[in-house]
């Protein structure tokens, strides 16, 4: 039962850290401020008062206070051991804390009440089984710590609060848990707190204990195990002498030693290992430190450092032009590339000019464009054209820096880069290496392996580089490197600036037929378990199946059509339904593989094209896929039901927005000049929308393509079905410069397009294109949107295309 009494008004002593339970005495330095004042204010104040000078104890925390504190009487001051003035306070009673007050002195006075505790009496049963607890436990923690003259003082203690507020003495506890006991006024549950405070830590203590011991009899254990096999050592070496066997080699130390010697390694590299080879003979057998050398010895013995593979190709570029030839139709840039590198290589062998300062002739060359058009391939190609070893390194979705640079040795499982590994899985320093998917490469919490990829693809770094694993010198400057990518865009602007560029933008119609008949059919003939006289593909079908069956940059697609049509073939065999030989023509593609999945557009019937209507206009753009034919719709609302301005869907991009923005504000501006109607552009409502609303859309070559469609729908004339454009469109009316010209013409002539629209500057991207689809393709270079127009739309009287102008 707790009750309290009249007020108080005592000076404030703050405790920093500490907390002071009732009978408590401690020593407190008057050198800190707060508690000079005080103590100086309370003995101003008992100059007043009979008594001992009082103060209000209260912890503080963070510069925050509890609600209660402890009265404390200075029983004396004076001077502290160490010769610092200081004051005695003993602890009297609890006292709650109400508001502050005035006093003399510089101190904070408060007013306060004091807590009365009545214990019950007498004491029930289970208050006295807690007391004996309490005291069976403080002995016991006192004991181990030696304070044996403090155990009679607490077995004499009887008075309940009394023997709670004794734990404040307890050095383990710490300040929130002294300040709970603070706060806890009734004395039954201050003891159980107290007790459960105790016991906790004695528990903590056990524990601690157990652990030692074990760490101390492991500790001995190793000790007396390094002892022995030291001993056993020492006695296999007396039996050897006495043997005559002294100078066998029957230490695994010495083995390493052996081994590193007689490899051919370079200067600093075997410098490094018999350092390693060192360590490896100090250490014991069981030390994880010997095994972590043994791995790293055998990584640096497994690894080819003066072995390389003969370049064939370097002395015959006309056999390694030929293996290229035959084993990739089409693909002409990095043909030309790669025979450049070997005669180049070749004049520079001749010349004595292998190796100048330290660097050999590598090759660091990155090939971007859509999936399916032979990148993969190609480096296999490269490797068999140079009679070099061939390693492929898949790159997609790699996140750790560590994958590149291998990780340091002293985490468990260490292992080197991808790169090392691949050096060592091709036995040989000048492979060719392919880093597949480079723009696939992702980072995160463990680094950027992208950034890591730096040196190693930097033809003036990578003749020193250093795995994280190795931490040795490797040269890599006489390997020859291709990077494949889909997205040039995703790969970093500082690691594209080390590879050479060489795009790879698709194949025509003609090279894919070509392709099929002399690559694909063969392989799929074998998959398919057929003989090449039991199945004939006629070349009519091979034109449809890559023209109207695939719409692609690549050959994959087209590559599963002719499987599944094999296939077809084999089980209607199997069946007994089909007689081989057979030969497929185009008039049988139907039958086996259903119809034709991409009709182009111009040959649907007129009144189902989607041009027939005037506001549609056919444009070009440039996907992950390649080239492809983009279509853009524009449609006016009613004046009476649709608000005005621009509402644009598709899922566009920011750029793509701005390009319609740019259309409109072109046409609002320029409407007299070209015969349009404007005026309902201002109090209607104006819609554009792209087809295939789920496919993310952005970029501005799409602006003339969207002007032309605003004009057919202002002016009521048709956009021609066989023209195609692309280009920027500026407020003036300029057509602008654009990326991806060949791209956008291969998917024009995929799609049945016969005239293409350019901007007047990307006319000399046209020497990129095959002269095959130049000849199939109208194309048409402007300057201006007045020219688009005047080539897009038909003339108003006539459905008819209207006769088209030269090429500007």
């Amino acid at each position: 039962m707790v009750s309290t009494s009249a007020s108080l008004t005592l000076p404030v002593l703050p405790l920093d850290g500490e907390v002071v339970l009732p009978g408590m005495v401690v020593p407190l330095d008057l050198k800190d401020a707060d508690v000079r004042a005080a103590v100086e204010a309370a003995q101003a104040a008992a100059r007043t008062e009979p008594g001992k000078p009082k103060v209000l104890l209260v912890p503080r925390v963070d510069g925050t206070y509890p609600s209660t504190g402890v009265l404390g009487t200075v029983e004396q001051v004076g001077r502290l051991a160490d010769g610092d003035p200081g004051a005695l306070i003993r602890g009297r009673y609890r006292v709650r804390i109400g508001a502050g007050t005035t006093g003399p002195g510089a101190a904070l006075w408060v007013e306060g009440t004091r807590i009365d505790e009545n214990v019950p009496d007498p004491v029930p049963g289970h208050v006295t089984e807690l007391v004996k607890e309490y005291k069976a436990l403080a002995t016991a923690w006192l004991r181990k710590r030696g304070a044996w003259q403090v155990v009679d003082r607490v077995q004499a203690i009887d008075d309940v609060s009394q023997l709670a507020d004794n734990s404040g003495y307890s050095p383990f506890l710490t300040t929130d848990q002294k300040i709970e006991l603070l706060e806890t006024v009734d004395a039954v549950a201050r003891l159980k707190l107290a007790t459960q405070q105790l016991r906790d830590h004695l528990a903590e203590q056990d524990v601690a204990e157990t652990i030692a011991k074990d760490v101390q009899e492991g500790v001995d254990k190793q000790q007396r195990e390094f002892l022995l096999r030291r001993q056993l050592e020492a006695v296999r070496k007396e039996l050897r002498e006495l043997n005559g066997d002294a100078a066998k080699d029957g230490e695994e130390s010495d083995d390493y030693r052996a081994r590193v010697e007689a490899a051919d390694l370079p200067e600093k590299v075997r410098e490094a290992a018999l350092k390693e080879v060192d360590k490896l003979e100090r250490s014991s057998d069981q030390s994880p430190e010997g095994s972590w050398i043994r791995t790293w010895l055998d990584t640096v013995l497994e690894l080819p450092w003066n072995e390389r593979t003969d370049d064939t190709g370097a002395y015959d570029i006309q056999g390694a032009k030929a293996v290229l030839d035959a084993e990739h139709a089409g693909l002409e840039d990095v043909k030309e590339r790669i025979t450049e590198y070997l005669a180049v290589r070749k004049r520079r062998s001749d010349r004595g000019l292998g190796v100048i300062g330290g660097r050999r002739g590598g090759a660091v060359l990155a090939l971007v464009g859509p999936p399916g058009v032979g990148k993969t391939s190609l480096g296999e190609s490269v490797a068999h054209a140079m009679g070099r070893k061939f390693v492929r390194v898949a790159l997609g979705g790699v996140r750790d820096e560590a994958e590149i640079r291998g990780h340091r040795r002293t985490y468990v499982g260490a292992l080197p880069g991808r790169i090392v590994r691949a050096i060592k899985e091709a036995g040989s320093m000048n492979p060719v290496v392919l880093l597949d998917e480079i723009d696939k490469v992702g980072s995160d919490f463990r680094g950027d392996p992208a950034a890591a990829l730096l040196e190693v693809l930097d033809p003036a770094q990578n003749h020193t580089f250093r795995d994280h694993y190795l931490e040795v010198e490797l040269d890599l400057s006489d390997v020859v490197f291709l990077a494949t990518a889909n997205v040039l865009e995703a790969i970093p602007e500082a690691l594209l600036d080390r590879m050479e560029l060489v795009r790879l933008d698709g194949y025509t119609e003609d090279e894919k037929v070509v392709i099929a008949r002399d690559h694909l059919l063969p392989r799929q003939l074998e998959r398919a378990g057929l003989a090449e006289d039991e199945v004939t593909l006629d070349e009519s079908a091979l034109r449809k199946l890559a023209g109207e069956y695939t719409r692609e940059a690549g050959v994959r697609t087209l590559e599963r059509s002719i499987a599944r049509l094999l296939r077809k073939v084999a089980a209607q065999h199997e069946l007994g339904r089909r007689e081989l030989p057979f030969t497929i023509r185009d008039e049988d593609l139907r039958a086996l593989i259903g119809r034709p999945h991409h009709v182009p557009e111009s040959a649907q019937d007129p009144a189902e094209r989607r041009t027939a209507v005037p506001g549609v206009a056919t444009g070009l753009a440039v996907t992950g896929a390649g080239g492809d034919v983009l279509f853009v719709e524009a449609s006016l609302a009613d004046p009476e039901t649709g608000a005005a301005g621009l509402t644009l869907t598709g899922q566009l991009g920011d750029v793509m927005k701005e390009s319609a923005q740019i259309a409109l504000s072109f046409l609002r501006s320029h409407g007299a000049e070209l015969e349009l109607p404007v005026a309902d552009l201002k109090d209607r409502g104006v819609h554009i929308h792209f087809p295939a609303g789920a496919v993310p859309k952005d970029g501005p070559s799409a602006g003339v393509t969207m002007t032309t469609a605003l004009a057919s729908l202002l002016s009521g004339r048709l956009v021609r079905t066989d023209v195609a454009m692309t280009g920027e469109v500026s407020l003036t009316g300029r057509v602008l410069p654009i990326g991806g010209v060949k791209q956008k013409l291969l998917a024009a002539q995929r799609a049945g397009v016969t005239t293409v629209i350019i901007p007047k500057r990307n006319e000399a991207d046209l020497d990129d294109v095959p002269a095959e689809v130049l000849d199939k393709l109208d194309v048409h270079a402007v300057t201006d949107v007045r020219q688009v127009l005047e080539l897009a739309l038909a003339p108003a009287t006539s459905g008819a295309a209207p006769e088209v102008p030269a090429a500007a």
